[in-house]
């Protein structure tokens, strides 16, 4: 019933940068913590950045300086722009969204398909 549809992921040379969109549909009462991890082959799934209704923001220590989150609530959107990337940042790319479906729901955890990065000359 909830779908978080990703877009922006590629291809681009070290040093580069890229912007990821994340923007939830369905049946959406509200969104609390939205947010981005990763997961690059052979890796686990890592946290990347989260960021609050409020706009508080908190990111992985390596990507911080480089990456930044933002949301804009009125579009219930969720953006990653990534800077200076590297190849480690290698990884594909999933967008999450901590959403409650109705006002006598509690918030549940949503996931993207994901979108691939790939950092390489």
């Amino acid at each position: 019933q909830v779908q978080l549809v990703e877009s922006g992921g590629g291809l681009v040379q070290p040093g580069g940068s890229l912007r990821l969109s994340c923007t939830p549909s369905g049946s959406i009462f509200s969104i609390n913590v939205m947010g981005w991890s990763r997961q690059a082959p052979g890796k686990e799934r890592e946290s990347v950045a989260g960021i609050t209704s409020g706009g508080s923001t908190q990111y992985a220590d390596s990507v911080k300086g480089r990456f930044t989150i933002s949301r804009d609530n009125a579009k219930n959107t969720v953006y990653l722009q990534m800077s200076s990337l590297k190849p480690e940042d290698t990884a594909v790319y999933f967008c999450r969204a901590h959403v409650a479906r109705s006002d006598d729901e509690s918030y549940s955890d949503y996931w993207g398909q994901g979108t691939q990065v790939t950092v390489s000359s």
